[in-house]
């Protein structure tokens, strides 16, 4: 092989291995969504456990399905976006094999994989913040109160609460 062909090689292979990085840290991500859905799926089993066959389901029910359904699509959209790394990288080695320009091709799909680790992390964001949000319904009062001291002893403060 001449020395030319081994550096175009090796240019193509350092231009992949951004993607490559990417690709990893999409995986873990999907390990954290997967984790969070698993939790999800463990506290929904747990609850229905307690609830009597003809008895109304609470609200915290209501609050796991809508926070599984934000996880399931984090987790669509993260396997989206590692599927369209993938192809980055694919496309990006069969260009060099075949000596064809899929440049344009290859920005798309890398977009593409942008956009759609974008939605993912948004879906998880929203997820996330369901999950703090709901802990004011579950827990009791007095947990929530002594969670923000400031809300219970405004009166307290300096200067009248300033």
């Amino acid at each position: 092989m001449e020395e030319s062909h081994v550096h175009d090689i090796a240019r193509v292979i350092q231009m992949a291995l951004a993607p490559a990085f990417l690709l990893s840290a999409v995986g873990a991500l999907l390990n954290v969504f997967a984790n969070r859905l698993a939790r999800i799926v463990d506290r929904t089993r747990a609850l229905e456990g307690r609830i009597a066959p003809d008895a109304e389901s609470p609200a915290e029910l209501e609050t796991l399905q809508r926070r599984g359904e934000f996880v399931r699509w984090a987790i669509t959209m993260g396997t989206g976006a590692a599927l369209l790394v993938s192809l980055v990288i694919g496309v990006a080695f069969v260009g060099f094999l075949a000596q064809v320009n899929f440049a344009m091709i290859v920005a798309g799909l890398f977009v593409a994989a942008m956009g759609a680790l974008t939605l993912a992390l948004t879906f998880f964001l929203r997820e996330v913040s369901l999950a703090v949000g709901s802990l004011e319904v579950i827990l009791p009062r007095s947990v929530v109160r002594s969670l923000h001291p400031r809300d219970a002893r405004d009166d307290d403060a300096p200067l009248g609460g300033a």
